[in-house]
């Protein structure tokens, strides 16, 4: 893995460009060599069912999501698209402020594989995943008929 080419401070700034991720509540609390930590800032807006009051799934799949990709952004200096992701829930996750832990596995020219794991407030996994993303740079900008 190559030096990161955000900070702390650039990485939540960029997260929060995206007004579904500034929705998330996303704090970045650590980042390293292909690795990142970050707290996603619980709301009422999670709850699927009014009953039993747990998170939606789709929610945590998102979370998982935003930090396997921002992970892979952490070397890249810049988010991917995802091309595949897959979700496993592992108990209810109740209200209250989740981490996510990811980490790239693999880096590629074309592809990369990274991977995440959320926690809830007592620090148990509710879910974790593995995504593969599209690391290929953006097409160059074509000029303009002048």
């Amino acid at each position: 893995m190559s030096e990161a080419k955000f900070t702390v401070e650039s990485l939540e700034q960029r997260l929060a460009a995206g007004p579904f991720n500034r929705w998330l509540g996303f704090k970045v609390l650590k980042i390293g060599d292909g690795e990142l930590e970050l707290k996603a800032t619980w709301r009422e807006d999670w709850v699927v069912n009014p009953d039993r009051r747990y998170t939606h799934g789709g929610i945590l799949a998102a979370i998982i999501d935003v930090a396997a990709d921002y992970a892979i952004a952490i070397e890249l200096g810049r988010p991917v698209p995802t091309i595949d992701i897959r979700v496993d829930f592992h108990k209810a996750a109740m209200p209250g402020d989740v981490i996510a832990k990811a980490k790239v596995v693999r880096m590629g020219s074309q592809y990369a594989t990274a991977e995440a794991y959320v926690y809830d407030k007592d620090g148990a996994l509710v879910a974790s995943g593995r995504g593969t993303y599209y690391t290929a740079p953006p097409p160059a900008a074509k000029p303009k008929n002048l």
